[in-house]
Protein backbone atom coordinates (compact mmCIF):
# COMPACT_ATOMS: atom_id res chain seq x y z
CA UNK A 1 0.00 0.00 0.00
CA UNK A 2 1.42 3.16 -1.16
CA UNK A 3 0.19 6.67 1.00
CA UNK A 4 1.50 10.05 0.25
CA UNK A 5 0.95 13.45 2.64
CA UNK A 6 0.26 16.89 2.03
CA UNK A 7 0.17 20.38 3.74
CA UNK A 8 -2.54 22.25 3.04
CA UNK A 9 -3.62 25.19 5.32
CA UNK A 10 -1.18 23.84 7.92
CA UNK A 11 -3.39 20.12 8.24
CA UNK A 12 -2.08 16.72 6.75
CA UNK A 13 -4.50 15.20 3.98
CA UNK A 14 -3.94 11.71 2.94
CA UNK A 15 -4.44 10.41 -0.58
CA UNK A 16 -3.81 6.78 -1.53
CA UNK A 17 -1.69 6.17 -4.72
CA UNK A 18 -2.66 3.46 -7.30
CA UNK A 19 -0.50 4.43 -10.62
CA UNK A 20 2.76 6.14 -11.44
CA UNK A 21 0.15 8.88 -12.88
CA UNK A 22 -1.30 9.92 -9.60
CA UNK A 23 2.12 10.05 -8.25
CA UNK A 24 3.17 12.55 -10.15
CA UNK A 25 0.19 14.82 -9.14
CA UNK A 26 1.33 15.20 -5.45
CA UNK A 27 4.11 17.22 -3.86
CA UNK A 28 3.77 15.44 -0.34
CA UNK A 29 6.31 15.84 2.52
CA UNK A 30 5.53 12.39 3.52
CA UNK A 31 5.50 9.19 1.45
CA UNK A 32 4.25 6.01 3.41
CA UNK A 33 4.47 2.41 2.14
CA UNK A 34 3.07 -0.35 3.92
CA UNK A 35 3.88 -3.86 2.53
CA UNK A 36 5.12 -1.99 -0.31
CA UNK A 37 4.23 -3.91 -4.30
CA UNK A 38 7.42 -4.09 -7.26
CA UNK A 39 4.81 -1.70 -8.94
CA UNK A 40 5.27 0.65 -6.09
CA UNK A 41 8.59 0.40 -5.09
CA UNK A 42 9.26 0.90 -9.30
CA UNK A 43 7.18 4.00 -9.17
CA UNK A 44 9.32 5.54 -6.29
CA UNK A 45 12.51 4.65 -8.18
CA UNK A 46 11.14 6.57 -11.46
CA UNK A 47 9.41 9.19 -10.13
CA UNK A 48 11.66 10.37 -6.84
CA UNK A 49 14.87 8.45 -8.39
CA UNK A 50 15.18 6.58 -4.75
CA UNK A 51 16.05 2.81 -4.74
CA UNK A 52 14.32 1.38 -1.57
CA UNK A 53 17.27 -0.95 0.24
CA UNK A 54 17.00 -4.50 -0.46
CA UNK A 55 17.99 -5.25 3.37
CA UNK A 56 15.51 -2.30 4.71
CA UNK A 57 13.28 -4.96 6.66
CA UNK A 58 15.64 -7.30 7.52
CA UNK A 59 15.77 -7.84 11.50
CA UNK A 60 19.13 -9.27 11.22
CA UNK A 61 21.71 -5.84 10.33
CA UNK A 62 24.25 -4.47 11.66
CA UNK A 63 24.44 -1.39 14.37
CA UNK A 64 25.67 0.89 11.77
CA UNK A 65 23.19 0.09 8.97
CA UNK A 66 20.56 1.43 11.77
CA UNK A 67 21.63 5.33 10.94
CA UNK A 68 23.80 6.59 8.10
CA UNK A 69 24.21 8.77 5.47
CA UNK A 70 24.47 7.99 1.95
CA UNK A 71 27.06 10.08 -0.45
CA UNK A 72 23.80 11.48 -2.18
CA UNK A 73 22.65 13.19 0.96
CA UNK A 74 20.18 10.69 2.23
CA UNK A 75 19.50 10.22 5.25
CA UNK A 76 18.46 6.34 6.84
CA UNK A 77 17.15 5.08 9.83
CA UNK A 78 15.64 2.14 11.22
CA UNK A 79 13.77 1.78 14.04
CA UNK A 80 11.32 -0.57 16.04
CA UNK A 81 7.94 0.50 16.59
CA UNK A 82 5.81 -1.16 19.54
CA UNK A 83 2.37 -2.94 18.72
CA UNK A 84 0.22 -3.70 21.46
CA UNK A 85 -1.58 -5.86 20.78
CA UNK A 86 -3.31 -7.80 23.55
CA UNK A 87 -2.95 -11.24 22.40
CA UNK A 88 0.27 -11.20 20.55
CA UNK A 89 2.19 -7.08 21.32
CA UNK A 90 5.10 -7.17 19.21
CA UNK A 91 7.79 -4.73 17.38
CA UNK A 92 7.99 -3.71 13.59
CA UNK A 93 10.52 -2.85 12.44
CA UNK A 94 10.42 0.72 10.05
CA UNK A 95 12.83 1.92 7.23
CA UNK A 96 12.84 5.78 7.01
CA UNK A 97 14.68 7.49 4.47
CA UNK A 98 14.97 11.45 4.31
CA UNK A 99 16.97 13.91 1.67
CA UNK A 100 16.95 17.35 2.97
CA UNK A 101 19.79 19.14 1.38
CA UNK A 102 20.30 17.33 -1.99
CA UNK A 103 18.32 20.17 -4.57
CA UNK A 104 19.40 17.44 -7.52
CA UNK A 105 16.88 14.49 -6.53
CA UNK A 106 13.22 14.86 -6.47
CA UNK A 107 13.05 13.32 -3.16
CA UNK A 108 14.01 16.22 -1.40
CA UNK A 109 11.82 17.24 1.66
CA UNK A 110 10.25 13.98 1.45
CA UNK A 111 9.75 11.79 4.24
CA UNK A 112 9.60 7.99 3.08
CA UNK A 113 8.42 5.06 5.56
CA UNK A 114 8.77 1.41 4.55
CA UNK A 115 7.28 -1.06 6.99
CA UNK A 116 5.42 -4.54 6.87
CA UNK A 117 1.96 -3.73 8.76
CA UNK A 118 -0.06 -0.92 10.40
CA UNK A 119 2.02 0.96 12.60
CA UNK A 120 -0.37 2.63 15.55
CA UNK A 121 2.42 5.16 16.30
CA UNK A 122 1.34 6.66 12.70
CA UNK A 123 -2.15 6.64 13.14
CA UNK A 124 -1.61 8.88 16.25
CA UNK A 125 0.35 11.11 14.29
CA UNK A 126 -2.40 11.65 11.91
CA UNK A 127 -4.80 12.05 13.70
CA UNK A 128 -3.16 14.57 15.75
CA UNK A 129 -1.82 16.46 12.38
CA UNK A 130 -5.16 16.33 10.98
CA UNK A 131 -6.89 17.99 14.08
CA UNK A 132 -4.31 20.43 14.66
CA UNK A 133 -2.76 22.79 12.15
CA UNK A 134 0.51 23.62 12.60
CA UNK A 135 1.60 20.51 14.18
CA UNK A 136 3.75 19.49 10.88
CA UNK A 137 6.02 21.89 8.89
CA UNK A 138 8.01 19.57 6.88
CA UNK A 139 9.31 16.26 6.42
CA UNK A 140 11.97 16.55 9.07
CA UNK A 141 8.90 17.64 11.88
CA UNK A 142 7.24 14.54 10.79
CA UNK A 143 10.20 12.04 11.36
CA UNK A 144 10.83 13.99 14.97
CA UNK A 145 6.70 14.08 15.57
CA UNK A 146 7.03 10.19 15.05
CA UNK A 147 9.52 9.63 17.62
CA UNK A 148 7.99 11.81 19.89
CA UNK A 149 4.03 9.96 19.29
CA UNK A 150 6.18 6.66 19.96
CA UNK A 151 7.55 7.94 23.77
CA UNK A 152 3.95 8.63 24.34
CA UNK A 153 2.76 5.35 23.13
CA UNK A 154 4.96 3.16 24.94
CA UNK A 155 4.49 5.26 27.78
CA UNK A 156 1.35 4.71 28.04
CA UNK A 157 1.46 0.99 27.46
CA UNK A 158 3.90 0.48 30.08
CA UNK A 159 1.29 2.64 32.71
CA UNK A 160 -1.48 0.12 31.39
CA UNK A 161 0.79 -2.79 32.01
CA UNK A 162 2.15 -1.94 35.66
CA UNK A 163 -0.23 0.27 36.98
CA UNK A 164 -3.39 -1.95 37.12
CA UNK A 165 -2.78 -3.10 40.77
CA UNK A 166 -1.18 0.19 41.54
CA UNK A 167 -3.06 3.19 43.78
CA UNK A 168 -4.11 5.88 41.51
CA UNK A 169 -1.66 8.06 39.91
CA UNK A 170 1.17 5.33 41.47
CA UNK A 171 3.17 2.51 39.27
CA UNK A 172 4.72 0.38 41.30
CA UNK A 173 8.09 -1.63 39.94
CA UNK A 174 6.98 -5.63 38.95
CA UNK A 175 9.09 -7.23 42.25
CA UNK A 176 8.35 -8.91 45.27
CA UNK A 177 8.11 -6.48 48.74
CA UNK A 178 11.18 -5.80 50.40
CA UNK A 179 11.92 -8.08 53.18
CA UNK A 180 11.29 -5.66 55.98
CA UNK A 181 7.45 -5.40 55.01
CA UNK A 182 7.98 -2.08 53.04
CA UNK A 183 6.17 -1.64 49.93
CA UNK A 184 8.23 -1.55 46.53
CA UNK A 185 8.83 1.64 45.45
CA UNK A 186 7.13 3.43 42.75
CA UNK A 187 10.50 4.24 40.47
CA UNK A 188 9.18 3.52 37.26
CA UNK A 189 6.41 6.07 37.53
CA UNK A 190 9.08 8.82 37.68
CA UNK A 191 10.52 7.39 34.43
CA UNK A 192 7.44 7.17 32.77
CA UNK A 193 6.74 10.71 33.76
CA UNK A 194 9.52 11.70 32.25
CA UNK A 195 9.40 9.95 28.83
CA UNK A 196 5.69 11.59 28.66
CA UNK A 197 6.74 15.01 29.42
CA UNK A 198 9.29 14.67 26.72
CA UNK A 199 6.69 13.37 24.18
CA UNK A 200 4.37 15.92 24.86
Amino acid sequence: MLNIFTLANGRLFQEEIESLEELSRFQPIWVDLESPTVDEKRWIKQYYGLSIPEDAMDEDIEESARFYEEDNGELHIRSDFLIADEDEPRTVRCAFILNQHNADLKSRGVLFSIHDEDVPVFRLLRLRARRAPGLLEDAKEVLLKVFDADAEYSADTLEGIYGRDCPPGRLERPHPPQRDGHAPRCELHDALQNAQCRAV
